[in-house]
């Protein structure tokens, strides 16, 4: 059967719809002084940090392990402190590009993960993944200005 090159030509471009990205799931940065990002975070700018049954049930191990630190901003939002200590250091000049930024990520249902790869494909916009780690199931790209953008969703924990 032969595909009409009309139909391919006006059938829209899927589209995330208003309301199918829930939310900023979380900010990650990459810092090279746990300790005294930690006391910048928490003590300096008065956030939250993320201890004990509110460490998120995925990242356990790697907070246990010193590699994380999650801090929660006063709008619920989770800043994720990444410790990678062999990287650059961020320009001295804050009005230059910054280096130790890691990703933006948006949160968006289980169910909806197929609909973001088919408009990203849809946007010629090229990605990674569906990339499943213990904290979820994420796909990563660019925006236009290089940034890192990632749509993820939670696992299914068993039980839940």
């Amino acid at each position: 059967m032969a595909i009409d090159t009309l139909d391919i030509a006006t059938t829209p471009a899927p589209v995330l719809n208003p309301g199918m990205l829930r939310g900023v799931h979380h900010i990650a940065l990459n810092v090279k002084d746990m300790q005294a990002s930690c006391h910048f975070y928490g003590n300096v700018l008065g956030l939250h940090k993320l201890v004990g049954n509110e460490v998120p049930k995925t990242l356990v191990q790697l907070v246990a392990e010193g590699k994380v630190t999650n801090f929660r901003t006063p709008d619920g939002t989770i800043l994720d402190l990444f410790w990678e200590p062999e990287f650059s250091p961020a320009d001295p000049d804050p009005t230059k590009g910054f280096t130790r930024a890691d990703h933006l990520a948006f949160d968006i249902a289980p169910n909806q993960m197929e609909n973001a790869i088919a408009c990203l494909t849809a946007a010629q916009i090229e990605f990674k993944g569906p990339i499943i780690r213990p904290t979820g199931k994420g796909i990563y790209f660019y925006d236009p200005d290089g940034f890192t953008i990632e749509v993820r969703c939670d696992p299914v924990i068993e039980g839940e």
